[in-house]
């Protein structure tokens, strides 16, 4: 049996991690889905808990052929030690996916094995560009699985990202918290 890790924030889970999902799904027999910066929400820029995020991808994925695990990973900003945080935090995996570049040097640094896979729909299946739309009320639906969208409608996403978009003044760009 062969388990993989994926990680990705998931702000939201969308077309394009659903897509890699169903590659990964043809090499594993398992599948651990790593829910990275579990420690943000509520901002533009990772608007949605993790446990929000454990919904949406629980619910997108329960039609697949393949068992998953959604796991939680907080960041650390420590690079040298982030796979051994990321293994304490996951059941055990043989092969790491990721197109990232420092990602994929952690893992092969540590020893893991590590795949890549061409990105599907890369230029509007980006989180940047769901939350966008989503923030904007543009067509976001179109880019994320039906389940996920439902997961937005039941927490009120929408309203969450259009109020957690405005600001008073000045904002500090990297946390999107008033300066």
């Amino acid at each position: 049996m062969t388990r993989g890790f994926y990680i990705g924030r998931f702000q939201p889970y969308h077309a394009g991690h659903h897509a890699m999902v169903e590659r990964i799904a043809d090499d594993v027999d398992e599948l651990v889905l790593g829910i990275g910066s579990a420690d943000q929400s509520h901002t533009v820029h990772d608007p949605f808990t993790a446990g929000e995020r454990i919904m949406m991808i629980t619910k997108a994925v329960k039609d697949l052929d393949i068992i998953t695990y959604a796991v939680p990973i907080e960041d650390l900003d420590r690079n040298a030690v982030w796979v051994s945080h990321v293994q304490s935090m996951s059941p055990n995996f043989e092969v790491a996916y990721s197109n990232n570049p420092l990602v994929i040097r952690l893992f092969e640094e540590a020893g893991v094995e590590v795949r890549s896979s061409p990105m599907f729909r890369r230029e509007e299946l980006e989180g940047t560009e769901v939350r966008e739309r989503i923030r904007t009320d543009g067509d976001w639906e179109s880019l994320v699985p039906e389940a996920v969208a439902g997961v937005i409608r039941e927490i009120d996403g929408i309203g969450r990202l259009r109020q957690v978009g405005q600001t008073d003044g000045p904002t500090d760009e990297h946390n999107d918290t008033p300066a």
